[in-house]
């Protein structure tokens, strides 16, 4: 059993709980039924669809969970309580919603199917929050790397589970619900006790991490082939099993990774790290590596470099600034905090907004139905690229180029108010190339976002801090979607009866994001040089001190 209890097999086992925990992404698929069974109009629908996005963002007390359960390393609590609370409310939250359904329960009132909503939900951000946080603590040097894996995968599971529903349901949207109470829970269930904090770095971890990021793109292209594919011909059940098949072998590759990586690094170099009050762990080659001492103290496990015979008391400097582990208050208390904040609303509140409409749009702008439907199934392998390229290519330039992080919050900032304008000029393609651009830029803000927020407030309370930054995901939707882009639309229709066809529906509302968006820019900038000396000092300072 040791060898299923490293690092590999904990991110191994991460991505397939993200892989089923994308459900938040495939509302489409039974808003119908809910509106149809409990005979809802489409505001009661919106209503139940709002408590879904509050539910999936409102991460605090996922965080809040996390934290507690990791306070101490010795107890047997760890990610698996987060995991398991997700796994709870996950069943409860649909089961009660396809209990509501089939009629197996008497017809809930409206705040009540909110209610299961909600709960339904809010699990996503438990299986979310426990991934994320131990991908960063297992991985901290390569944390923008693993978090656009473990980022990116759930942004395709929305894609996976349609394959599921149409393969094994035949677009049976009731037993999809039904699905949606047992899948993601087992899954969790199974899996959980494989998602661990390992200290420890082990061997090459970048060549390994780059297996895994080689098998999300191979996913990707695979998904992106099968959903181009299905609109253009009909799938005959044979070849839909096959192309599942197929998917499914794809989706246990990581684990064949996780296998050769720890198999290499048991028969290879790895560091020597040191705990107070343990003994060292034998390095065959801690000749030609730096001696780590681990200190364990209230913020958790800290890497000081030196000899082993130093030791690390409250009156010596600290190797890293003490503000590196705040907790939520204190991070509250902050300027960065509430630019992070803004910069989010803007960027993935107007990328949010884009995508609940861009039906609409299509339709506005004399799309047909055919040509929206791809447009919808392609936004997530363009939300996939932008949540794994971000974190890949930040990575990469601050290791090889010492380049702050938030600089690539600048530039997808940037590019996302050049895709709401393209949007917003109706020429043919435009929508096309838009929603490209501003799909791969909102889904870079989703690996960015809790990376930055790990390197300038720390991994001991990262999970609740970019949660609590989350939260302006919904809020700017809301405001662009309702105040800006529904009350601009319904101005121009209000002419032409309940429908508005011509550039000039849209046109406004994406002028006005546009703005937004590049007033995220803006204040991306402010966070880019604030945090620039930070960088300089502290995270390159540990890069260095780690590969030296």
């Amino acid at each position: 059993m040791d060898k299923l209890h490293n690092k590999w097999v904990s991110t191994a086992a991460s991505i397939w709980i993200q892989c089923t925990s994308g459900f938040l992404y495939t509302f489409s698929i039974y808003s119908s039924l809910l509106k149809s069974s409990q005979g809802y109009d489409q505001s009661t629908l919106d209503t139940v669809s709002v408590f879904k996005d509050i539910g999936g963002n409102f991460g605090v007390l996922s965080g809040l969970l996390y934290s507690a359960a990791t306070a101490n390393h010795r107890c047997r609590t760890g990610p698996w309580v987060v995991h398991l609370a997700g796994a709870v409310q996950c069943f409860v939250g649909f089961f009660l919603l396809w209990a509501s359904v089939v009629g197996l329960i008497p017809r809930p009132s409206v705040p009540a199917m909110c209610l299961f909503m909600l709960v339904a939900a809010h699990a996503a951000t438990f299986f979310n929050t426990s991934n994320v946080v131990t991908g960063v603590r297992n991985f901290s040097n390569y944390s923008g790397t693993i978090v656009g894996i473990i980022k990116g995968f759930i942004g395709l599971s929305g894609a996976i589970l349609v394959q599921v529903y149409r393969t094994i349901f035949n677009n049976d949207p009731t037993s999809y619900l039904l699905m949606l109470a047992l899948l993601p829970s087992v899954n969790a269930l199974l899996f959980m006790w494989f998602v661990r904090i390992h200290n420890t770095i082990e061997g090459d971890e970048k060549k390994h991490l780059d297996s895994f990021s080689l098998i999300a793109l191979v996913i990707a292209a695979y998904l992106m082939l099968v959903i181009i594919l299905e609109n253009v011909i009909t799938f005959r059940l044979s070849i839909r099993v096959v192309t599942f098949v197929l998917l499914v072998l794809l989706l246990v590759s990581p684990f064949c990774v996780a296998i050769r990586a720890h198999q290499r690094d048991s028969n290879g170099i790895s560091h020597n790290l040191f705990i107070e009050g343990d003994q060292p762990v034998d390095d065959p080659n801690q000749a030609d590596a730096e001696k780590m001492h681990v200190r364990q103290d209230s913020a958790g496990y800290r890497c000081v470099p030196g000899s082993t015979d130093q030791e690390v008391d409250g009156n010596e400097e600290r190797p890293f600034p003490a503000e590196e582990n705040l907790n939520l208050l204190q991070a509250i208390r902050t300027i960065d905090f509430w630019i992070l904040f803004l910069a989010m609303a803007c960027g993935m509140g107007s990328g949010l907004a884009t995508v609940n409409n861009i039906s609409q749009i299509g339709g506005s702008l004399g799309y047909t139905s055919f040509e929206t439907s791809t447009l919808v199934s392609l936004w997530s392998i363009w939300n996939f690229l932008g949540r794994f390229g971000a974190g890949y290519v930040s990575d990469y330039f601050l290791h090889t180029r010492g380049w702050a992080r938030p600089l690539f919050m600048v530039i997808t900032l940037a590019t996302m108010s050049i895709g709401h304008v393209v949007i917003a000029s109706g020429f043919p393609g435009a929508l096309f190339a838009g929603s490209i651009l501003v799909g791969v830029c909102y889904g870079s803000q989703w690996s960015l976002m809790p990376t930055i927020t790990s390197e300038i407030f720390g991994v001991v309370h990262m999970g609740t801090i970019f949660n609590t930054i989350t939260i302006a995901n919904p809020v700017g939707s809301y405001i662009f979607s309702v105040r800006v882009i529904g009350y601009l639309y319904d101005e121009e229709s209000s002419a032409e009866g309940n429908t508005c066809t011509g550039t000039h529906c849209f046109m406004l509302s994406f002028i006005i994001m546009a703005s937004v968006a590049f007033l995220g820019f803006l204040v991306a900038i402010a966070l880019f040089f604030r945090t620039k000396q930070i960088y300089q000092l502290l995270v390159l300072r540990r890069l260095n001190h780690s590969f030296r």
